[in-house]
Parts: C-alpha cells; sequence; structure tokens
C-alpha cells in the first residue's frame, strides 16, 4: 500500500490549478481553504466537484449552508492561497471580497474566475468528501492562473506555438 509522504510526492510531481473554496459559517462568519482537487463535471446541468478534508471547518460552512464558491486562484492571489492553505482563524483580514449566492464570499482580487454553488451531492472517500455542487452564478476575471507544483507556484501561459491556425 502506498504511504502518505509517496502519495503526496506523485501527485505533487505535476501542476495543478489552484481555487480557494469559501462559505459562510452559520454564525455568519466568512469560511475558507485552499484546494487543488477539484473538477468540471458536467456541462448541462452545470456542476463541479471538490474535495474537502473531513475535519475542515469550511466544510462545516458548507455543509449546513448548502451552498460555497470556488474562487480559481489568479497568479496575483498566490499569497491569499498560502494563506488560505493554513490553520489561522482570520484569513480574512486584508483579502477584499464581495459576497456572492447567498452571501458568500467571492474574491475577485485574487481569482481568474469564480463559480458560486449549491451542494446537490456528497460521496465519502477515505478522510475526505467529494463535494457535487451545481454552478448557480459565475464571472471571469482578467490574469494569468495560479499553478501549484512541489510546494511552488507558478503561472500558466499559453505555447502560441502550439495554437491551432485558422
Amino acid at each position: 500500500m502506498l504511504d502518505t509522504d509517496t502519495f503526496r510526492k506523485v501527485f505533487g510531481s505535476f501542476p495543478t490549478p489552484v481555487a480557494i473554496v469559501t462559505a459562510l459559517g452559520s454564525d455568519g462568519e466568512p469560511a475558507g481553504f485552499t484546494c487543488n482537487a477539484f473538477s468540471a463535471v458536467s456541462a448541462a446541468p452545470p456542476l463541479l466537484l471538490l474535495c474537502a478534508g473531513k475535519g475542515s471547518r469550511t466544510l462545516s460552512a458548507i455543509l449546513s449552508s448548502g451552498a460555497f464558491a470556488m474562487n480559481f486562484v489568479a497568479h496575483r492571489g498566490r499569497d491569499t492561497a498560502l494563506a488560505f492553505a493554513g490553520k489561522t482563524q482570520r484569513k480574512f483580514d486584508g483579502v477584499p471580497w464581495r459576497g456572492g449566492l447567498a452571501g458568500v464570499p467571492v474574491l475577485t482580487e485574487d481569482a481568474v474566475a469564480y463559480a458560486g454553488c449549491t451542494l446537490v451531492e456528497t460521496v465519502e472517500a477515505g478522510d475526505h468528501l467529494l463535494l457535487i455542487g451545481r454552478i448557480e452564478e459565475s464571472e471571469t476575471f482578467a490574469g494569468a492562473a495560479a499553478l501549484y507544483q512541489r510546494g511552488e507556484f507558478g503561472r500558466w501561459e499559453p505555447d502560441r506555438r502550439l495554437a491551432v491556425q485558422h
């Protein structure tokens, strides 16, 4: 069986996009965590999937409210992504945000896009829950997307040489 350290090394070997998942707790306080385990599921209806650790405070906010936002991190937002990856209680200090679907925080300054979702299904998977959300609202913003590999941030840049000529 694969040990945890080897698992992390294997999956850290390739670059992944980065998102900050946000929600509002039952106390009205914003919650969030950095996530690189997410995927589009369906365009019709518009669904996405994310993986959340069972011990996450943000997970409990999502489960109680039934709503969350996926804030797809821009390269300029990498410091915010690092802050949201930690365990501090005050992750939103100094981070500009506005309320989106059901008041869920939308990080417009640090994202290239966001998707406001209602929770439609959960599936247990080891020490995580797979959450499937229906995208109810979305918006895109300028900037290059952040990528994460082997503990470091980079930025996505298209290779124009490979672009299809029309």
